[in-house]
């Protein structure tokens, strides 16, 4: 399985973004995400991880495992986000709002705007982490899973010169695509 997460608005205190599965090359929109902001010097507790990819495996121990065994009957270990530099102990789990965050990523069926509240804010954690849990999990068990996180806010690549004496052809004869 191949998830990715769109991060779509970094502000001072938050990232609001969108989980994704990619497996067949089409995105099938999964829940809305919430992290910790973005910092070039990490901060413990206040930084959400580098973009890039990232296996996930389950971790069966822990305060997190413990209490999401009692709660969730269908629990078998947190998801984690493994091998992140400079992070270690990344779940995907419930919460509302940045503060109940550690660099994890919180999962949810809304989401409020983080430039309406800088913490940022989901709702239906619950629902959604109910939803998500039991397809990601049947993932790591029968082949593996690995999740893209993808900065698609900030910084837009500028756009590669058009050559101008570039020719198209329609099927009826080519011409000059600026005149």
């Amino acid at each position: 399985m191949k998830l990715e997460v769109l991060r779509i608005s970094s502000q001072e205190d938050s990232t609001s973004g969108i989980l994704f599965d990619v497996s067949n090359g089409k995105r099938k929109f999964l829940c809305y995400t919430l992290e910790d902001e973005q910092r070039d010097t990490k901060v413990m507790h206040e930084t959400r991880i580098p973009a890039g990819t990232y296996k996930l495996e389950l971790r069966t121990v822990g305060g997190f495992h413990t209490k999401y065994k009692k709660k969730y009957g269908f629990h078998e270990g947190m998801i984690w986000v493994k091998d992140v530099p400079g992070f270690e102990y990344i779940l995907w789990h419930t919460g509302n709002t940045d503060e109940h965050t550690s660099g994890c990523l919180i999962v949810g069926n809304s989401q409020e705007s983080n430039l309406v509240k800088k913490d940022g804010f989901i709702g239906s954690s619950v629902n959604a982490y109910k939803m998500l849990y039991p397809y990601v999990l049947s993932a790591i068990k029968t082949g593996g899973a690995a999740v893209t996180y993808v900065d698609f806010d900030g910084e837009l690549k500028k756009p590669s010169k058009i050559n101008k004496s570039e020719k198209i052809d329609r099927g009826w004869g080519s011409y000059s695509r600026f005149k």
